[in-house]
């Protein structure tokens, strides 16, 4: 009897994975997940970044240190808002409400303007897909971001298609305090994270996964100056969200124990031609052969390979797969808990 109710629970085992939603060789690779939404990693320190790793458009290049303020100046704080790559497209995105966002200070003592933001080193697609080197089997990510500060505000750059507006004031004591952190914040927030993933579009929905991008950084610098005593004002304030919607993900290794010598090639494979239709400059018709690819594998196959904490996940896509949201994000409440 013991060997028939051994061989009746082999074979469940195994029809449970074959008619699974995830691959065979992707079960158990990780340890079981028991916090959502995965705790973003900081980093002890910013590594340099590969040589391969080339810009279009070169990061933050007018950037400058973050001055030091008298301690009773007052700083004028300015939430920034303004098509993505307007500087190239104008309003198009803007038209879709894909947003930059960034913060605008104003020194009342030296009437100097500033501006702070956050922003991928290589452009959104290194950081959202990577590159298959044909002499490296694993994938090549160029997904850094990091804090650009610089002198001056460009007012018809946030006016003309976006948002210019005041939402606090503190004092040069606070500012210096906010500078600081930034510092902390950059050296140990160091990838950039394209994707929210949730389990639904419902208000309620469990996330699995946060992004991590410009209005995110923005977010955390209004939580810290809120954090130190700034009051902001009752105005409502919008973000850009791209939204993946899966069920729950599953982590199956990183880098080494996937592409490494002992890792598992099945797997690797698939990772890279999961990845393939997404590389850079395509022609007209090779784009539309890879989007017809994509869909297949998202829509119909109900696959996505997500790579989080420099780890890769596999998540079970359901519908609608994907969406963009402007959604309303309030202000802080003055010396509310640490946040993000």
């Amino acid at each position: 009897m013991a060997t028939v109710w051994a061989r009746f629970l082999l074979w469940l085992l195994l029809l449970l994975l074959l008619h699974s939603e995830i691959p065979v060789y992707l079960m158990a690779a990780c340890p079981r997940q028991t916090r959502w939404p995965v705790p973003y990693r900081r980093f002890d320190y910013r590594p340099k970044t590969d040589p391969y790793c080339q810009a279009r458009y070169t990061f933050c290049p007018a950037g400058s240190p973050i001055p030091l303020m008298i301690d009773e100046d007052v700083i004028e704080v300015y939430r920034l808002q303004a098509p993505v790559w307007e500087f190239k497209y104008g309003d198009v995105l803007g038209h879709m409400k894909i947003m930059h966002d960034a913060v605008g200070f104003k020194s009342m003592l030296s009437g100097k303007n500033y501006t702070m933001e956050w922003y991928e080193l290589f452009q959104l697609g290194n950081c959202t897909f990577p590159h298959l080197r044909p002499d490296v089997f694993a994938p090549f990510w160029c997904n850094q971001g990091a804090a650009c500060f610089y002198e001056g505000i460009d007012d018809a750059h946030w006016k003309e298609n976006g948002t210019l507006v005041l939402v606090t004031t503190v004092s040069g004591a606070i500012f210096n305090q906010m500078a600081k952190w930034v510092n902390y914040d950059n050296e140990t927030g160091i990838y950039y994270e394209t994707w929210t993933v949730k389990e639904s579009p419902d208000d309620n929905a469990k996330i699995w996964f946060d992004s991590y991008e410009c209005s995110k950084f923005v977010q955390r610098t209004y939580q810290k100056l809120a954090e130190l005593g700034a009051v902001f004002k009752k105005i409502q304030t919008n973000y850009t969200i791209v939204t993946l919607f899966s069920g729950e993900p599953t982590c199956f290794g990183n880098e080494t124990s996937i592409f490494g010598p002992q890792g598992n090639n099945t797997l690797a494979l698939a990772i890279r031609d999961f990845y393939t239709p997404f590389k850079p400059y395509q022609s007209v018709k090779s784009f539309f052969i890879n989007l017809l690819k994509i869909l297949d594998e998202v829509v119909l196959n109900h696959k996505f390979y997500l790579f989080y904490n420099l780890e890769y996940w596999f998540l079970p896509m359901k519908y609608p797969y994907m969406k963009v949201v402007y959604e309303e994000i309030p202000l802080p409440n003055s010396n509310t808990k640490p946040g993000m």
